[in-house]
């Protein structure tokens, strides 16, 4: 029997017209960044995506869930019946109990840790409070970065160079050795990569070669994890709305951002979090390998 709603059409949307376009208004902000001075605010899925459960019961472990693609990854898994354990810095408190928040507001159960995945002993600490909160780890998705724009070779400080592969690369790796060793058959492991990797700015020397490293990772990974049952895929954005642009690039690039894509504006993080719950579901169980390109068919700058 089919519903009255179910009848209903819902009509396609224009993807050129679905969000905002630059010029986009926000004012410098201090690295990190912080979601509340967005402007205009990121849409995280808090009215436009609906789960349907396809993560009932299980648990994700999330990186960088305070704002950007982490806190949409986690709104939408928790809207799909998913159990969030979430990742982030200290200094991100503010941003990390909106999301508390929005999950709790949508009916699901979260629990927060500040800390810096930078550290082997705060990865292992992640995955047992998975455990501990909820039991089990169904999925992982390293998703926390560092990234910083300069315009000159010689300006990139040794320290941000060695704090982009710490958190970008390291990070990943710690989480991986230490979800992969008790997740059970039919676990998931995502990894956000970038198309830096494939398309790097000249900007964006070490966040580029994090992410050209993680591509890699993601598929050597995969090969060993396939053996136990467990995907591990990657997903590769283009331009994503988040605190991160306007507070690590120049203001100029971030009033134009986005458009330099065949849409003519960036995506916002709730656009990524569904081809990640896409990938973390049985849906996608014969996915591993994969990097998965979301970049708006973005043209080379």
């Amino acid at each position: 029997m089919i519903t009255a709603e179910e009848k209903t059409i819902r009509e396609p949307q224009d993807p050129r017209e679905r969000f905002a376009k630059p010029p986009m208004h926000t004012t410098k902000q201090a690295p990190p960044g912080s979601s509340n001075q967005l402007s205009p605010q990121a849409d995280y899925g808090e009215s436009s995506y609906v789960g349907h459960g396809k993560l009932r019961g299980r648990t994700a472990l999330i990186t960088g869930a305070d704002s950007g693609i982490g806190r949409a990854i986690a709104l939408c898994a928790a809207k799909e019946g998913a159990n969030i354990v979430f990742a982030h810095l200290p200094e991100e408190q503010q941003d990390a109990e909106e999301t508390i928040r929005l999950v709790e507001t949508a009916g699901g159960k979260i629990a927060a840790n500040p800390g810096d995945v930078r550290s082997k002993s705060f990865c292992a600490q992640l995955v047992d409070q998975a455990f501990s909160r909820f039991g089990r780890l169904d999925i992982l998705i390293n998703n926390a970065a560092f990234q910083r724009t300069y315009q000159k070779l010689e300006d990139i400080p040794e320290d941000e160079f060695d704090a982009a592969f710490r958190t970008n690369v390291y990070g990943t790796f710690f989480l991986t050795q230490a979800a992969i060793a008790r997740m059970k058959p039919g676990g998931v492991i995502l990894n956000t990569c970038s198309i830096e990797a494939f398309d790097p700015a000249q900007s964006l020397v070490p966040y580029a070669a994090t992410k050209a490293a993680l591509v890699n990772l993601t598929k050597s990974c995969a090969k060993l994890a396939a053996e136990r049952g467990i995907r591990v895929n990657g997903v590769a954005p283009g331009p994503v709305w988040t605190p991160l642009i306007p507070s690590t690039m120049p203001e100029e690039k971030v009033k134009s951002f986005g458009e330099n894509t065949a849409f003519k504006r960036p995506a916002m993080p709730v656009e990524m979090a569904s081809i990640f719950v896409f990938l973390a579901s049985d849906d996608a169980s014969y996915v591993t390998g994969e990097i998965y390109g979301a970049t708006g068919g973005r043209m080379p700058v």
